[in-house]
């Protein structure tokens, strides 16, 4: 199945890289900042006709309207752009995200970051890859010396979990923090070892479901605030190389 996902991935990406820098439909969701483009749409709908084709028995649940099936033991979870925001303003960091779990437990992930060309899978027990590399988490302990990332929510004029005050938190103890304006290349940096930890909230399953995967099969940690196992739809992320978790923990516990 890995295969597959790996294929749609990359003719999906085609469509993507082929609307960057055009003219574009852009509507709007939430509010003025939480958008989708014609693009978005194109790359879902590719994804989405290949598994009711291929996989009809399978659900689905994407971010620009793919419908769930009730009782499902499979469930493909798709970002068909993550990123968009930068995709638009033609900032080249942007990425397809698609997720499979089987009765409620991911078994397969890939992260296509289009504009790198560099493909992130994992599968279940067989570690994370970068294109045909093997990656793995850092080895850093020391949180003074790490660089983190972040992301904001739609909603951050409301501060939801003091957001901003946890960042501010963390500029203070860490070497730098980054926000790249997609969580799942984000995940994945940190399962290549480039990041040391992540955290954000208010994240969709489309956002995590890869993403987490990949990081836990390059050996990393993820829980939410308070050290527990969560499932993709946890509204608190805390991904990390596992050794500086705790530190991190009391960092978000603190604000």
């Amino acid at each position: 199945m890995i295969n597959d996902i790996v294929a749609i991935a990359k003719e999906a990406g085609e469509i993507v890289r082929e609307g960057f820098h055009k003219n574009l439909k852009i509507e709007y969701k939430s509010n003025e900042s939480d958008l989708v483009t014609n693009i978005d749409k194109a790359s879902e709908k590719l994804i989405t006709d290949f598994v009711k084709k291929k996989y009809p028995s399978h659900g689905i649940l994407a971010e620009e309207g793919g419908n769930i099936k009730e009782g499902t033991e499979y469930v493909w979870i798709i970002d068909p752009l993550d990123g968009t925001v930068n995709f638009t303003h033609g900032l080249p960091i942007f990425s397809i995200s698609i997720g499979i779990q089987k009765n409620g437990k991911t078994i397969a992930g890939v992260v296509y970051d289009i504009p790198q060309n560099i493909l992130y899978s994992a599968e279940s027990g067989g570690g994370a890859f970068a294109n045909d590399e093997k990656i793995k988490v850092s080895d850093n302990s020391n949180i003074a010396h790490s660089i983190l990332v972040t992301g904001f929510p739609y909603n951050i004029h409301q501060n939801p979990y003091n957001a901003l005050e946890k960042f501010v938190s963390f500029t203070r103890k860490a070497r730098g923090i980054r926000r790249l304006g997609s969580a799942a290349i984000d995940f994945c940096y940190v399962a290549r070892g480039v990041f040391d930890g992540f955290w954000e909230v208010y994240l969709s399953p489309w956002d995590v479901c890869a993403g987490k995967f990949i990081v836990e099969e390059a050996g990393g940690i993820v829980t939410n605030f308070n050290s527990e196992q969560i499932g993709v739809d946890s509204k608190q992320i805390l991904a990390s190389d596992g050794k500086i978790h705790n530190d991190m923990l009391e960092i978000l516990k603190q604000t």
